[in-house]
């Protein structure tokens, strides 16, 4: 076997990106603090072909060396636009009929694999503040949550980890298992 060139790699071209069909999936960011776990998911977004990114609250934004360090020019592809309040977002979006779903351990939280998604459907995923978790009342204005299941003696996952987990399982089944 023999590891491929990026030559190789058939990637789009920031232009094709743009253009391209998306995943109906939005990415809400209720108060990250690291920028580098910003940068992350902005180039898991782009990897998975998200419609569009939310930074919210005291989520920073582009243009910043440390969001740069790790997005590797994937903000410049990826849609994204700030809300200085996260509720008021969730909101708005739901009046677009866009589902809303908080990344949380929760009471009544759905399994990530236990989770179907239904067809012609947009997906608002939220994920939370690294200490804090998303908001109680984002968790309480969402139609859904979503766990990841941990079976360690840590109960909990880095923002851009839990990014990169949940966008796959929901990328596999919108787009992968029609």
């Amino acid at each position: 076997m023999r590891k491929l060139k990026n030559s190789e790699l058939d990637r789009l071209s920031p232009d094709a990106f743009k253009k391209a069909h998306k995943t109906p999936v939005i990415i809400v960011l209720d108060n990250i603090r690291s920028l580098n776990n910003i940068g992350s998911v902005f180039r898991t977004s782009d990897a998975f072909l998200i419609e569009k990114i939310y930074l919210c609250g005291i989520t920073a934004t582009p243009p910043h060396k440390d969001i740069h360090k790790t997005a590797l020019g994937s903000t410049e592809t990826v849609d994204w636009e700030y809300a200085k309040d996260t509720l008021a977002l969730i909101e708005r979006l739901k009046l677009s009929n866009v589902k809303i779903i908080s990344v949380e351990q929760a009471e009544n939280a759905i399994m990530l694999h236990d989770f179907k998604t239904e067809p012609n459907t947009t997906y608002a995923l939220v994920f939370g503040n690294e200490v804090k978790g998303v908001s109680q009342e984002v968790v309480h204005a969402s139609h859904q949550v979503i766990e990841i299941p941990q079976f360690g003696t840590k109960h909990s996952l880095n923002i851009s980890v839990s990014c990169g987990v949940v966008i796959w399982d929901l990328f596999s089944k919108l787009t992968l298992r029609s």
